[in-house]
This record gives C-alpha cells, structure tokens and sequence, in this order.
C-alpha cells in the first residue's frame, strides 16, 4: 500500500504503520494525531468514517478510521493515550464531518475534545451525568441519574429585530421518530436550524457488549427497521473478516439480489414522502402502492417484509427458490416500469418542479467538508458509493450504476433517487438470471479475537459496523455508524438560507431516518 509507506517516511520515528489485508493501522503518539489526520485529507482527499471508543476509564482506547476516493484505501489512526488521560485535541476544526461524533464521544465516554466550540449535551438529555462514562466497560449498571435536572443546551438563535424562533417536534405525526428543530426566522427567510435528536437512545452498542454474535446480530439487523438487512450485512461481514470466513457464491449474489430489493423499496419510500412534502395527493399515492407492492414482495420472497432474520455470518440462513427469484426479478421489472413513468410525469408538473429546483442547494465542496453520504452526496457530485470503493458480496462482479447530480437541489436528490431505484431493479434481473446451484452457508465461525469493520453501501448511504471480539468469541465492543448520523448536518446547511414553507420539503429530500441516528 503506497500511503504506508509514506507513512513509514514521513512519520518515521514517531508512528508505527502495520498492514493487515486491505486496512492500514497506523499507532501514533496523542501529539501528532491532529497533524496526521490534516496530511490524511488534504494532502491525500481521505474522508473521515468514524471515530470509535473502546475500554473503561482511565484505560480508553481511539481509533479513527478514514476512507480513500480509490477502492479498498482504509486506514485505522490509533493514538497512545497516557493514563488516565481523558483529554484529546479535536480535530473537528480541520475536519468537520468529525465533529458529531466527537460531541457523541464526550457525552457517551466522559472525554474532552480540547478546542471543540459546543461540548455539552447532545446524545444524553437532561437528568444525564456526564463524567462517569454511560458507554464505558466498567459503567455500573445500578448509576441512578442525579435528581437534579440540567437545563437544557440552547443553541443560540438570530437576534435581529423581527426575528423570532419556531420550535418543530420533537413528536411528529405518521410514522417519524422524535427530533427537536428549532428554526431561527426574519419573515419568511430561515436563517438558523439548530438540531437535537436522540431523543430514543436505546443503548444498542452498549447492550451489545457480551453478548454472542447471534444476539448481537438480532441487535444489528434492527438497529434501523428500513435498513435492516445492510445493517446485518456490515455486521456478518464484520465477523466473517475477523473469523475468516467466506460465503458460498450463491449465498453472495442472493445476499446482493436482497440489499438492491431493500434499496428500491427505501429509495421508492423517500419518494413518496418528496411527493406528500409537496402536497401532490395522486402522485404520493401512487408512489405508495409500488412502495406496498415493494414489501409484499419482500414478505413473499424472504419471509419477512423486512428482511428481518434471512442473514447469518457465512451467508443466509435459508435458500431462495430459482423460480421464485425468477419471480421476483419480473415483478421488480414492471415495478421499475411502473416508476419511470411517475417520474416522467412529475417532470411535465411545473408547480412541482417550482418547488424543488434549486431549494435546499448543497454545493459539492460543502458536502465532501460535512462527509455526506449516499444518494444526497452524489446529488451533490460526490461519487462515493461503497459498492464501487469496497466491492463486497457480488459487486465485484455485477457493477451497479452510481447515478450523479451536480446541482446539489432537491431536485437533484429526487432524480438521483429515481435512477438509483431503476438501476438496481436492472441489477436485481441480471442477479436472478445468473443464480448457480450449492449451498447459501457455511458451518459457523469458529471463536477468535480480533476487530475489523463490515461496509455496506445502506440505501442511504455508507454503513459501517466496527466489531471486536474477545477470545471468548463474544462481543467486546460494536460502533456502528449509520448514514443518517451523517447526513443530518447536510440537512442543516441546507435549509438555511430557504424559504420557511420549503423546508418540509427539503427536509423530505434527504429521507432522513431518525431512529437510525439514535444508537
């Protein structure tokens, strides 16, 4: 790997670089951490993944994890921490897209981040002490909350005459999961959107420390209910990493046929709630029964509407009929017919298009600095998809179509959406045609320590679920990070500037999960 050995040059003496595969693990002192993450992106364009925080206090350990633009670039920065050292120079001011997962580190681990602008409450809500570590090893499952409320964190609004603050949520109708928005306004302008989440903390990386890789799993694949199966998947290809393990050939294209059927029916749902954001009944309807049609299918194909339960490390737990995959690849067919044609009559609606072009702009510098991910990135011209960087199930084999936008609009999302969900349908045929004959499993994992990530490009975007187990072979440590989780900033940067009566809509475009980003 040619940035090793740049590593080796440049940092000699003062970082050890060691290669296992594909990843780049580079050990480095707490001083130059800062200093080589700014080499890492400007000198070499590697965007930022994750930040994981492992151990009990004083004995934590961090690493950050970063991507190339090419495939299979990963490197894994792992600082010395001195004992019982819980305070760690931020490097959110060179790199923005950490900046959401430091704050998370601080409240959930008890660390400092030494020049971060707003520590403070963020995935703990008021009631929350925050010097005892709720995530670490050691963290005593009988700490009651102190009886004593904190005032709630206020990010500070406009001040202005005229203007004022207008609170939306946390309690949505339908099917939306809690968030707070606050939006600072002058007449109808939106100047200011402050956020806060997690309002549904459910513990999950916690609960899963301990556990087998089975309950574990069950823990992955419902971390996020419409996104289940590449959730499960980044988790099974985390432990086949770490435990060696390869899935039979047709245990890797079924797996594949499943992630694109969850793509178009995620990608078709986001797009009714684009046409319900705009107030167009029949559209929104029509896009709603191919999003029915979509799940039945699902529920007929694999049991589960879902997908909840088809995956197991070493590939599925049951076999797929051919002629029922046959089955499926025709009705996914007419579904995708059906699609296009809504489409096409989207474009001739002028009042639609009115209200999607050019709102909710996010130009591609600004969401390649916030680390945007998915159909919202590539809308933006980011063409980053895990499918083509880190080819995984059969992907190396069957190439999918990554649709890009330029204009970074709501607009632009919507038509990244609609050629997404169409290629896929496209892959999903190909897949059933070329199903070969054998088993769709391997015998179980043997137990073995050790830590690797599993990477998934999620309908809405990059996933990753960084595992290690212990010589036990059960769960030591489980991070996972999700794409709405890094989406949500975009979000933000987006709906500042619009209109007030945009912003459900711009909202809309991004298909934001809540529940996804409340680990």
């Amino acid at each position: 790997m040619a940035l090793a050995d740049g590593c080796r040059t440049i940092w000699k003496g003062r970082a050890t670089v060691a290669e296992e595969g594909t990843v780049c693990r580079l050990r480095c002192s707490l001083v130059d951490l800062v200093q080589i993450c700014e080499w890492l992106t400007s000198n070499h364009g590697y965007s930022f993944a994750f930040l994981v925080v492992e151990g009990k206090q004083p004995d934590l350990r961090l690493i950050y994890a970063f991507l190339g633009r090419a495939g299979r670039e990963w490197i894994e920065i792992e600082p010395s921490l001195p004992t019982a050292r819980t305070h760690v120079r931020s490097i959110a001011a060179i790199i923005p897209a950490a900046d959401w997962h430091e704050r998370e580190a601080a409240d959930l681990f008890g660390i400092v981040f030494e020049g971060h602008p707003r520590l403070g409450p963020f995935v703990l809500h008021e009631g929350a002490k925050r010097d005892v570590g709720m995530t670490c090893a050691d963290f005593a499952e009988s700490f009651t909350p102190s009886s004593e409320l904190e005032r709630p964190t206020v990010e500070p609004m406009l001040e202005a005459p005229g203007a004022f603050a207008m609170p939306i949520g946390p309690v949505f109708s339908d099917v939306a999961e809690s968030v707070h928005i606050r939006i600072g306004s002058i007449g109808e302008d939106v100047s200011r959107v402050a956020l806060r989440p997690f309002y549904k903390y459910r513990a999950v990386e916690k609960r899963a420390e301990g556990q087998d890789i089975d309950t574990a799993l069950l823990l992955a694949e419902r971390f996020s209910g419409t996104a289940a199966f590449a959730h499960g998947l980044a988790f099974c290809q985390a432990i086949e990493a770490i435990t060696g393990t390869s899935p039979p050939p047709r245990a890797l294209l079924l797996r594949t046929l499943l992630a694109e059927l969850e793509r178009v029916r995620s990608h078709v749902a986001a797009i009714t709630g684009i046409c319900n954001s705009t107030a167009l009944a029949v559209a929104t309807s029509v896009a709603a029964i191919l999003e029915e049609e979509l799940l039945r299918l699902s529920c007929t194909f694999s049991g589960h509407r879902y997908f909840f339960g088809c995956l197991r490390p070493g590939g599925l737990r049951s076999d797929m009929e051919d002629t029922l995959c046959h089955d499926l690849g025709r009705a996914v067919s007419g579904i995708a017919a059906r699609l296009d044609r809504l489409e096409r009559m989207l474009r001739q609606s002028s009042s639609f298009l009115d209200r999607l072009e050019e709102m909710g702009v996010v130009s591609e510098e600004t969401a390649d600095l916030l680390g945007l991910v998915g159909p919202v990135a590539r809308a933006s011209g980011i063409r980053r998809d895990m499918r083509e960087l880190f080819p995984y199930a059969a992907y190396t084999a069957y190439r999918p179509e990554v649709p890009i936008g330029r204009e970074g609009d709501c607009y632009a999302r919507l038509r990244v959406l609609f050629r997404e969900a169409s290629a896929s349908a496209a892959l999903i045929g190909a897949v059933c045609h070329d199903l070969p004959a054998g088993p769709v499993n391997t015998t179980d994992p043997q137990p073995i320590s050790g830590s690797a990530t599993g990477i998934v490009e999620a309908p809405l975007g990059a996933a990753f679920h960084w595992v290690h187990l212990g010589i036990d072979g059960r769960v030591r440590r489980l991070r996972i990070t999700s794409p709405s989780f890094a989406n949500w900033r975009g979000f933000q940067s987006a709906a500042e500037g619009f209109a007030f009566q945009d912003f459900p809509i711009i909202l809309a475009s991004f298909a934001i999960s809540n529940a996804e980003s409340d680990r």
